[in-house]
């Protein structure tokens, strides 16, 4: 083995998916993890190779991932907290006008700078929390050019800051007011015109769908899926949030990465991810901001083995939250995940929902330096971000899929 370009040592080392039970070493070589051993297997010729850093026991963990953000948007939602106070649903806002319309009012306004003055300060956020991977969707312009409008600003703000950005086309997030009786319409704009328009600039990882009764039927996000795939596309799904389609059984059919939400799935639905590998993607951000009663059935989930990844949903409207660390608390609190199962969901599994466990989400050989030092006295502040810049210019040279 060639001697690394730095050391780490002393490390109390959570990789991704358990906690090391003694002192650990990473050995970092041109990026990428050379090698993770106990302290007592390092020999007194490597530790004066390179560069070595003496973490003095604080915690090393990969860095975190945010899979599901929308943080590219115009406007404020703020009046739609009040009318769910005084009991109105999501619902009821939404087929009023509220909801994902009234940000798409705004967001199509927007100009493309605005756009991203408006996200930075909420990337900015997450990052300064130890987020080093976000994906951010799009979905509140609904037509071709305002999602590709979305898309740019989501590209642009990885491009300008040292955080990988994941872009997922939400085109299928809501009926727009131009096809208000024409739902199949709008399938066919999403799937003739959006998606292959946002595969052409290559503005797009996956496409992702809103499948729900205020939103898409379960055989119009399959002809999303079979558009995305044509396109050489990721999937990714909302599903099962206020009621259970079967969205998230037909979206583990057609092999998508993540279903998110999932309140309301069932049995046959988790079985249908296991069998299929599909992450299930929990946001107790929205969960408590809509006053949901319906918890995630963790349960069923823990006892099949689907990977419970954690995230944001960061948005104007129903989780205007841009704090990963505060989803791990509400998710201990809220939905009863362990700690570690918390973790491993912003990291291991959140790497995973996205398509990028070969290259992040863990700490172990192959995997690019990617993880985040915490301060000992306060293991909730981020003492030190590792590998930053670097996963910054391999995401400008397309490396990143």
């Amino acid at each position: 083995m060639s001697a690394p370009d730095r050391l780490w040592i002393n490390v109390t080392l959570f990789d991704g998916l358990n906690t090391a039970a003694e002192p650990m070493v990473v050995a970092v070589k041109n990026g990428l993890i050379e090698r993770v051993c106990p302290m007592s297997e390092l020999s007194a010729s490597e530790r004066e190779a390179g560069e070595v850093f003496d973490a003095e026991c604080r915690l090393l963990t990969p860095g975190l991932v945010d899979c599901h953000t929308h943080l590219v948007f115009g406007g404020s939602r703020a009046g739609e907290f009040e009318a769910r106070l005084e009991g109105q649903s999501y619902e009821a806002i939404a087929r009023a006008g509220g909801g994902i319309l009234s940000t798409v009012r705004a967001t199509r306004v927007a100009s493309e700078d605005e756009l991203f003055a408006s996200a930075l300060p909420r990337l900015e956020a997450l990052m300064s929390e130890g987020v080093t991977t976000v994906e951010i969707k799009s979905g509140y312009g609904l037509t071709v050019e305002d999602e590709l409008k979305m898309l740019r600003v989501a590209r642009r703000l990885g491009c300008e800051r040292p955080v990988r950005v994941v872009t997922t086309l939400l085109g299928a997030h809501a009926l727009p007011p131009e096809y208000k009786d024409d739902a199949d319409g709008y399938i066919e704009l999403v799937c003739h015109r959006m998606i292959p328009a946002a595969a052409a600039e290559g503005l797009a990882d996956a496409v992702d769908v809103f499948c729900e009764g205020i939103g898409f039927s379960v055989a119009q996000c399959q002809r999303v899926y079979a558009a995305a795939k044509a396109h050489g596309l990721a999937i990714k799904g909302h599903t099962e949030q206020l009621s259970n389609l079967g969205g998230s059984a037909a979206a583990a059919h057609a092999g998508a990465l993540s279903v998110d939400h999932i309140e309301y799935l069932d049995e046959a639905g988790v079985k249908a991810l296991a069998e299929a590998g599909t992450v299930a993607t929990l946001l107790p951000g929205a969960f408590y901001m809509l006053r949901e009663t319906k918890v995630p059935p963790i349960a069923l989930l823990r006892r099949h083995k689907v990977p419970m990844a954690l995230a944001t949903d960061a948005n104007p409207g129903t989780s205007p939250i841009f704090s990963l660390r505060l989803m791990l608390n509400m998710a201990c609190t809220l939905f009863r995940l362990t700690p570690l199962e918390a973790l491993s969901g912003v990291t291991a599994h959140g790497a995973r929902a996205l398509g990028l466990h070969e290259h992040t989400g863990r700490i172990a050989p192959g995997l690019q330096a990617d993880f985040c030092l915490w301060n000992t006295r306060n293991p909730a502040e981020l003492a030190y971000s590792v590998g930053l810049p670097t996963l910054a210019q391999r995401v400008l040279a397309g490396n990143i899929h």
